[in-house]
């Protein structure tokens, strides 16, 4: 692919998840880019296939039946550029997120340091972590090459030694890996990343790379103090593609596609994530939240500085069993509206093991899968609270930070029944805190967009600004805790018609005022009883002008962190008030 497929007039962009693939169609017109065709189809990565060309090809005969654009030749594969015809594309995207995890190791110093940013590292892929090694790993040299043998990685990350600091600790842990690596055969020997002490890159390379591939990176750990993954992202990305495309001829071809430029789903939408935290004003930082079937992604992002992290073993498909290890089947049953037992929330985990694209049939299913969707935003929050960077602006201890955007993406939120029902799944998974906007990825369009940004920018922003986004709702969570009926929120409404609204928001309750699509309005907001809505301190007030969406504006005054009733009864009232609340 040339320089000139990054001002490309045609996209098209390939998503292939771990259940379903998807391609979107983009084109200039009247001017602008837009969101011109999209194509859904089961992933066929998998067995009985293991063929995942075969989904994209569904996905490429959908696009042509509604273009009328054939993109593809069976025998000569995509078309590129657009010929005089009309047909093909000038550019072309690829995300992945189907497959197994990679299996990886971390290797550095210091486990809470250098040991820890590999780990982190490595979590901004598709990827389990088997083991670690340190330098104060007692086991002894044969006991590490018996680790490395019996883990089979994939990928090996070794970081280490602070620019210019320690280099012999380093070269010694160097030593059971190239070991290891020998006695393995050479179709199964890892990539190996080394993102430590620039001094001694290339000591590490000539010790390696004879026997496996080894690529460098800059240090993830400059410093005791300073931690940058973002400079490695490039590499391990490049040796992720490497690893996927290994032994599978079909991904090979996906990759050629895109000129090479094949990138893992997650780190598509978390480009998304950070570009909105450059767009959006400062002082708050930016939430995007990815809920899928083998994984989810949390990214957030402050001023550009990028924080992200894919939970491999949350998701609402095969790697359900997971969830058990942050929860229990009890904390999963109390968010149902009927009465569910542990039991049958077993038995609809051990259903979707079997059957991952299996859709809710009852409306007990659904508040099942519902619940168990809430459990695993619950557990990605409070996994990845104590990541955040000190420095992001605090809506409390325990709490998640001010937000403003939270992008929300995945089938089970963004496609459920009712939109009450996907914001109230959010409220209460994510727990938000002062005033944000709550934005629908509805089309599952955020990764795919976040990989076409590579090739085209303007492209990115543009179809961004045409609506693909949905603007579920404005949403003002006051952080405060208080007797149930006491008032924490004074709030004035008022329209562009100079109609107003008045009311008083007690503790324990939920609001929802109406605010259409291209409508504005003023708020003018008093905390009660020092609550904090992210407006500088507790009690602090004041004015903004906010836009219409889908719910309109929706004040949570339930308090957080949220509590909810021992009693099973009460709980279920409740939860059937706050979805008539939202409904209304």
């Amino acid at each position: 692919m040339t320089d000139a497929n990054l001002t490309a007039t045609s996209l098209l962009a390939i998503d292939v998840g771990s259940v379903t693939t998807r391609a979107f169609f983009f084109d200039a017109v009247e001017g602008g880019y837009r969101l011109v065709a999209q194509g859904i189809a089961p992933t066929t990565l998998e067995p009985p296939f293991r063929d995942a060309s075969a989904g994209v090809q569904l996905v490429l005969d959908q696009l042509h039946e509604i273009t009328g654009r054939i993109f593809a030749h069976a025998d000569s594969g995509i078309i590129i550029p657009t010929d005089p015809e009309g047909n093909g594309v000038d550019a072309v995207a690829v995300t992945l997120s189907a497959g197994a995890p990679l299996r990886t190791m971390a290797v550095g110093l210091l486990e809470d340091i250098s040991v820890e940013s590999a780990q982190n590292l490595l979590s901004t892929l598709y990827a389990k972590v088997f083991d670690h090694i340190g330098m104060n790993d007692r086991r002894k040299l044969e006991e590490r090459i018996d680790a490395i043998l019996q883990a089979r990685p994939d990928l090996i990350v070794i970081a280490g030694g602070t620019e210019g600091g320690a280099s012999k600790s380093v070269s010694k842990l160097i030593e059971p890996i190239g070991l290891a690596c020998y006695l393995l055969p050479e179709h199964q020997r890892p990539h190996i990343l080394f993102a430590g002490n620039s001094v001694i890159a290339t000591e590490v390379q000539n010790d390696l790379s004879g026997i496996v591939p080894v690529d460098i990176a800059p240090n993830v750990r400059p410093s005791l103090e300073s931690e940058q993954l973002s400079s490695a992202q490039k590499q391990i990305r490049e040796m992720n593609r490497l690893i996927r495309v290994r032994d599978n001829a079909p991904l090979m071809e996906l990759s050629n596609w895109s000129g090479g430029r094949m990138m893992p789903a997650t780190q598509g939408f978390a480009r998304i994530v950070q570009f909105f935290s450059k767009y959006y004003p400062p002082g708050k930082g930016v939430l995007g939240v990815d809920l899928g079937a083998s994984s989810t992604t949390i990214a957030a992002a402050f001023s550009g500085t990028l924080n992200h992290r894919v939970y491999s073993d949350l998701g609402l498909g095969s790697v359900l069993p997971h969830l058990l290890k942050y929860t229990s089947l009890g904390d999963i049953a109390r968010w149902t509206q009927r009465n569910v037992s542990a039991s049958e929330v077993q038995a609809y985990i051990q259903q979707k093991v079997l059957h991952p694209s299996s859709l809710p049939v009852t409306a007990k299913d659904n508040e099942m899968e519902q619940a168990l969707a809430r459990e695993i935003l619950r557990a990605v929050v409070r996994a990845s609270k104590t990541r955040f960077p000190k420095s992001a602006p605090q809506a409390g201890r325990g709490l998640l930070p001010w937000f403003e955007p939270v992008v929300v993406s995945g089938s089970v939120l963004t496609n459920a029944p009712t939109r009450a029902q996907s914001l109230l799944m959010i409220l209460d998974g994510l727990e938000l805190t002062g005033i944000t906007t709550v934005v629908l990825d509805q089309f599952n369009l955020v990764s795919a967009l976040g990989a076409a940004s590579e090739l085209n920018p303007l492209l990115a922003v543009q179809v961004i600004d045409t609506g693909a986004l949905v603007n579920l709702a404005v949403v003002i969570s006051p952080v405060v805790q208080a007797r149930t009926d006491t008032p924490v929120l004074r709030v004035r409404v008022t329209y562009e018609s100079g109609e107003e609204k008045k009311l008083d928001l007690n503790y324990g309750n939920l609001e929802k005022i109406p605010l259409h699509p291209g409508e504005e309005a003023k708020l003018s907001l008093q905390p009660l009883n020092r609550a904090n809505i992210g407006m500088g301190r507790a009690g602090l007030g004041g004015g903004l002008k906010v836009k219409g969406s889908e719910m309109g504006i929706v004040i949570d005054a339930r308090g957080r962190p949220l509590h909810l009733s021992s009693d099973a009864s009460r709980r279920r009232e409740s939860f059937q008030k706050w979805l008539k609340v939202l409904e209304s």
